[in-house]
């Protein structure tokens, strides 16, 4: 079996030839289109026709931002993307792609997915995965099943209000807050910068030789993540919290988590369960393994629903 895994993301298109085992045969990445739904999914199809020249694909499997439908193919909210608001995405991408297996998830469920399957939360009945980027993607595994909710969003913290005082405003939900451009901002301001000349990797890099201001930033920065980290602890009791995304890969910001935890926790005059934070297994490639284990999932009950039915 090989399958082409998608993740659509902001600014690129990364995409890989996967096999059953999850190996990555193939990988590579393209520019996102900005322009429209039609230049994606004429995107996507070039993608796989180009590589099915060569391989014998079995389907298709797509990581994207928004909330989504996932039964039925259908963005109900485009995340970042917001051309892809109220669109049957899968019906859509058949029309290029007729004679393949096409199915589509969330980014962030996708990351869960393989976390719960083949990754940090393997061992474990209950977690919660957190994926910290432009904003923060979060999944939420119940009984080794990534919750889904009523209305597609369970998972979705990126637009918890942060600020009991404030109305839910872009500086006030968690995924701004707690996203790394935010942290980039922070950095800029402190540093009296301007924003376009800070990424995640030049504030991390400030931070590992010392500079006192970007430790400042950090630590108020992580300070907020775990807050978030705690409250999400106390509603779901989950065995372990796995962290994900480009920062996570920085040692420093898991263990900043940590110890604001410890300190919250060593304050606390309740009783409440401490979480367990660990990082992702797969890092930035979390997305494109989900997405194989979402189409394994899907088409795999299938199979079974086929032979039972035969027998």
């Amino acid at each position: 079996m090989k399958v082409l895994t998608i993740d659509i993301g902001g600014t690129f298109i990364k995409y890989a030839v996967m096999d059953e085992a999850s190996s990555i045969l193939h990988k590579a990445k393209v520019k996102t289109p900005l322009n429209g739904r039609d230049s994606l999914i004429s995107t996507i199809a070039e993608i796989f026709d180009n590589i099915n020249t060569d391989e014998d694909i079995e389907g298709i499997s797509v990581s994207m931002p928004g909330i989504i439908d996932s039964k039925n193919g259908y963005i109900v909210m485009g995340g970042a993307l917001e051309y892809n608001n109220d669109f049957y995405f899968r019906n859509a991408l058949h029309q290029k792609c007729p004679y393949v297996n096409i199915t589509i998830n969330n980014d962030a469920k996708c990351a869960a997915q393989a976390e719960a399957t083949v990754g940090a939360l393997k061992d474990v009945k209950d977690g919660v995965v957190l994926i910290f980027g432009t904003m923060v993607g979060g999944g939420i595994v119940i009984n080794h099943k990534v919750r889904q909710g009523i209305n597609f969003s369970a998972g979705e913290v990126s637009y918890m209000i942060t600020d009991r005082d404030s109305d839910p405003t872009y500086d006030t939900v968690m995924g701004n807050r707690c996203g790394t451009p935010n942290l980039c901002k922070q950095f800029a301001n402190k540093k009296g910068i301007a924003i376009d000349e800070v990424d995640g990797i030049k504030v991390f890099e400030a931070v590992n030789s010392g500079d006192i201001d970007a430790i400042d930033v950090l630590e108020d920065f992580t300070k907020n993540i775990a807050v978030q980290i705690f409250n999400i602890q106390t509603l779901f009791d989950p065995e372990k919290i796995a962290i994900g995304g480009g920062i996570s890969a920085q040692p420093i910001f898991v263990e900043y988590i940590k110890r604001h935890l410890e300190l919250m926790y060593a304050k606390s005059p309740y009783f409440v369960p401490h979480a367990n934070v660990v990082g992702c297994k797969y890092g930035n490639d979390a997305n494109l393994v989900g997405a194989l284990q979402c189409y394994k999932y899907e088409y795999e009950n299938s199979r079974k629903g086929v032979q039972q039915a035969v027998h």
